[in-house]
């Protein structure tokens, strides 16, 4: 049977799409945590993707306390001008938290050539130069999230909370797996879905649940 168009607001598409969403995770059995839910109806309605409510992980008190940085002006570090372009930064700037994306900076596409490594690798040494809690989202490159790994080894960088959800088959899944047992309040899609819209989705469900 062929689809009906509805016309319908912006706000009623939203509220449906929700609704919908809700009615087919009840038929499929499954029960999302109430603070979580939020969250992860949020990435199923950015991704029309229903296998993220199995996947995306929130380590305990993660929700809380990405809640309390963002009140205490916590900088948000992407790894993609597509998660920044994403982001409701009206909303986040009544918190005086600052947003910052390195990857388009000429000086770092110039070290990551002179190097040989990736931008985002540099961007991620850059980011660890930032004073006060840094909130670190990677929504596209998995070698952002394996930086981080090293530098939080080597004590050069302690993110206050991670985001990892990069997307693609070349070390994602590894590169995620690194933060399997981490203590650090982290949200982590496993496997090797994800992405910048994702990333953006759940800051932005954090945000509109303040």
């Amino acid at each position: 049977m062929a689809a009906e168009f509805m016309r319908v607001s912006p706000q009623e598409i939203e509220a449906e799409s929700f609704r919908i969403i809700s009615e087919k995770l009840d038929e499929m059995g499954i029960v999302l945590p109430e603070k979580e839910a939020p969250i992860i109806k949020r990435v199923i309605h950015t991704t029309a993707d229903f296998s993220f409510a199995e996947t995306l992980t929130i380590s305990d008190g993660a929700i809380d306390t990405m809640r309390n940085l963002i009140e205490n002006a916590a900088t948000i570090v992407t790894d993609t001008n597509m998660t920044l372009a994403g982001i409701n930064k009206k909303r986040l700037e009544q918190y005086g938290v600052r947003i910052k994306c390195f990857m388009s900076d000429e000086d770092v596409a110039r070290e990551a050539k002179e190097r040989n490594v990736t931008r985002a690798s540099v961007s991620v040494e850059r980011a660890s130069l930032i004073s006060g809690p840094v909130i670190y989202s990677v929504g596209n490159a998995p070698t952002a999230l394996i930086e981080l790994d090293e530098l939080i080894k080597k004590r050069q960088m302690n993110p206050a909370f991670i985001i990892g959800v990069p997307v693609g088959f070349v070390n994602v899944e590894y590169s995620k797996e690194l933060f399997r047992n981490s203590k650090i309040p982290h949200i982590i899609n496993w496997g090797n879905k994800g992405g910048s819209n994702v990333a953006a989705a759940i800051i932005n469900a954090i945000v509109y649940g303040m």
